[in-house]
């Protein structure tokens, strides 16, 4: 199917820019002033002091929660102020402890491993802080930020129906694809998103800000949602339980410290000898274990993936073929998606909808198996390079 990018804003076009500090949000900023339009920036408040401030050995590095928030903030605000833009800050902090800090550490008890920049773009960057635009009362034509990723539309209807939605395309810089994170957006909010950077490699982007003169330009990027000295502040709200490392068999191999500190398919940072290496397959929040297997015995090629969203919500009736990623830094593989039959109802009585049922499963079949396929994370389905649906991981399948 072939697909049309949306136009960016044109000039005397109000666009209100979410400002992070960084040099991707800062040159789209000074990109669309340029092009004349009337820029308003905005940055999230997200640190509301709740976590003692840790006095680290180490400097911090640059990540979305943190304490050094006030520096970013600064450094947003002197930047607007340098180049004519209005400027706000929207306190979501309120929500982002809600919907991200305390689903990071729901999942990670529950022996899943969360992604909280998927759950912090859908609930927080392109949920809360609009809600804090309306609150104060600013109209825009469009919102913009410096993902790297496009909006385009399809030039027939999504399977066998009439519907044009805006969807989620890959962006130029095949090494800085954001669009993993991006896959929730409502069709309907992305009428009025607009990315950009999408055409631009990140080399050109920081060589535009350096001739710019942004100061943004000698910032380093920020790389994890909170910094490592603060990940065992998140989970200080109660006693964390050490238990068992076991092999497939249940035989115990050594202790680990923790559910938190695990994921699948890790080796480093176990602590356990063995003549082979030994990587996390499962991970019991039932039993406090965590199973070690070989490489072999992590790689699986089916899935179950549930709270699934498909673009426009239009949902395919057909088994379909998809080109599939669990994670970020995985290039992705061909899979099969069909629907997973059930019988089941609300408990009202009332019939499912695959359109709006959270409970409704998808089975992902890989022609390749896969390597530390992880619950908790997300399948992304991508077809032409633009994304079709994905969900949440649910199941693993050896």
């Amino acid at each position: 199917m072939k697909y049309v990018p949306l136009d960016l804003p044109k000039s005397g076009a109000t666009v209100v820019v979410g400002l992070s500090g960084g040099v991707d949000s800062t040159l789209t900023a000074l990109l669309l002033k340029k092009r004349g339009c009337n820029v308003i920036g905005v940055t999230m408040s997200l640190w509301d002091g709740h976590i003692p401030i840790v006095q680290a050995e180490k400097p911090f590095h640059d990540a979305c929660y943190s304490p050094n928030e006030k520096e970013d903030i600064d450094a947003c605000r002197k930047f607007c102020a340098e180049t004519g833009i209005e400027y706000h800050v929207i306190d979501v902090s309120v929500e982002y402890n809600r919907q991200v800090l305390d689903y990071v550490t729901k999942e990670y008890r529950s022996g899943k491993t969360p992604n909280p920049c998927i759950r912090c773009n859908s609930f927080i960057k392109f949920g809360a802080l609009l809600e804090g635009l309306k609150k104060l009362e600013i109209d825009y034509d469009y919102f913009c930020t410096g993902h790297y990723a496009m909006v385009v539309r399809p030039e027939e209807g999504l399977w066998g129906t009439d519907k044009k939605p805006a969807m989620i395309a890959c962006a130029l810089d095949d090494l800085k694809d954001q669009t993993y994170f991006l896959y929730r957006l409502d069709s309907n909010l992305l009428e009025k998103v607009r990315f950009p950077l999408a055409f631009m490699k990140k080399s050109e982007v920081f060589k535009l800000a350096k001739e710019a003169g942004l100061e943004a330009a000698e910032k380093k990027e920020s790389q994890d949602f909170v910094d490592d000295c603060y990940f065992d502040a998140l989970f200080s709200d109660r006693e964390t339980v050490p238990g068992n490392f076991v092999n497939a068999d249940g035989v115990i191999l050594g202790k680990h410290k923790g559910l938190q500190y695990y994921t699948i398919g890790q080796r480093r940072g176990l602590g356990i000898s063995s003549a082979k290496p030994l990587y996390v397959k499962k991970i019991d929040a039932k039993k406090n274990e965590i199973v070690l297997a070989e490489k072999n015995d992590i790689l699986a090629s089916v899935l179950y993936a549930e709270d699934f969203v498909w673009a426009g919500n239009v949902v395919p009736d057909t088994v379909v073929e998809a080109w599939g990623k669990i994670r970020l830094r995985n290039k992705g593989a061909l899979c099969q998606v069909e629907k997973v039959k059930t019988d089941e109802r609300f408990d009202n009585g009332s019939a499912k909808n695959a359109e709006n049922n959270k409970n409704e499963k998808w089975k992902i079949s890989f022609f390749e198996k896969q390597n530390a396929i992880t619950p908790g994370q997300s399948v992304v389905l991508y077809k032409d390079n633009v994304i079709i649906g994905g969900g949440i991981i649910s199941e693993v399948i050896d």
